[in-house]
């Protein structure tokens, strides 16, 4: 059988960017801003009440009332959503409330130290979605596009972080720890 792929070379410029360890510095500046943002956010959660104290989900069941009142007098929030967030998170605020706090905490922390960092922005850039689905603009625009960019980077992001260590010890799905390459000769 023949194989008709066709593949291309990669542009000098996303090489350098995306593969290019010399690059790191450049993600190292965005991963520690992303990261400091996620986590003094996500602080400000944990040490608050309607969060994660006593009074648990007030603020999410305020933020959801919020995004459904959107979703009520325009289209800022789309139905699908509003519809995810009346019968999925309402009813669960306080789960998320907690998921919501902690996650930007373990974000932010996954970020500034560089470890699996493209998992870490991966997360943030899920809550960005959700939170512009539900209507807020603020700064998620941009946090979503610099998580989108360290997604794209993640073989270089963490270079000066542990990633540098916990890449290599943990391999790659196409390179795993101990497992035969083409270029490995067979021992018989």
């Amino acid at each position: 059988m023949k194989n008709n792929a066709v593949q291309f070379k990669e542009n000098p410029v996303s090489n350098f960017l995306f593969n290019d360890s010399r690059s790191a510095l450049i993600w190292l500046v965005v991963r520690v801003y992303l990261g400091y943002t996620w986590l003094t956010a996500g602080w400000h959660k944990i040490t608050e009440d309607a969060w994660t104290g006593e009074n648990a989900g007030a603020a999410i069941q305020g933020f959801v009332q919020g995004a459904l009142a959107k979703s009520a007098e325009g289209n800022d929030v789309t139905g699908w959503y509003a519809t995810f967030l009346e019968n999925v998170v309402l009813p669960n605020a306080k789960v998320f409330s907690y998921m919501v706090a902690y996650g930007e905490v373990l974000v932010g922390i996954g970020l500034i130290v560089g470890l699996l960092t493209g998992v870490a922005a991966f997360f943030g850039s899920l809550m960005n979605v959700s939170f512009l689905f539900a209507g807020t603009l603020s700064t998620n625009p941009l946090l979503l596009i610099l998580a989108t960019w360290l997604v794209l980077a993640w073989k270089v992001a963490g270079w000066y972080g542990l990633d540098r260590w916990a890449l290599p010890f943990l391999g790659t799905p196409w390179d795993r720890k101990g497992s035969k390459t083409k270029n490995q000769t067979r021992d018989v």
